[in-house]
């Protein structure tokens, strides 16, 4: 049986980072919204004040799969939260328990950093994922409705329109 180990993105793995990228964003039907470039991936992981973070799961030595995460905060808690932006196993290395460990080194690392939560986001179609989370002991949040400005609207608040 192969094990599966983890490495940290490194500066000159940004085009890797977005071809994972690109290839969720295919599976969910969304390629059309990738905007990002690898300029803009090196800047956010690897800028003077890095805005997000990201691995790759290796399987012999072969990159099978990928998480990328930043940190967010609740006044409730009073601490920080990882928020898990993507993670993307390729499908056929799934099955075989890669997504399952990403989630659980994703929770390792949020525990040593003293987070008390992790949170992601979810397609109400996605059916597969939706069972799987649910076998980690997520729970769904909702309660609460997903709210977004963008473009000219995101501009107008900006100019307190």
């Amino acid at each position: 049986m192969s094990t599966i180990t983890f490495r940290d993105a490194v500066l000159g793995d940004e085009g890797r980072v977005l071809w994972f990228i690109r290839a969720l964003a295919e599976y969910e039907k969304l390629l059309h919204e990738v905007e990002a470039t690898e300029g803009d991936l090196a800047a956010a992981l690897f800028g003077p004040t890095p805005r997000c973070h990201a691995m790759f799961a290796e399987l012999d030595g072969v990159d099978v799969g990928f998480g990328l995460w930043f940190y967010n905060f609740s006044t409730f808690v009073g601490r920080a939260g990882l928020y898990v932006e993507d993670v993307f196993v390729l499908p056929e290395y799934r099955g075989r328990g890669v997504g399952r460990a990403i989630f659980s080194e994703l929770a390792r690392r949020a525990i040593a950093e003293g987070c008390k939560r992790m949170d992601w986001w979810v397609l109400n179609w996605n059916a597969p994922a939706i069972r799987f989370y649910g076998a980690l002991g997520a729970r769904p949040m909702d309660q609460w409705t997903v709210q977004r400005l963008t473009g000219e609207a995101l501009a107008a608040v900006a100019e307190g329109r």
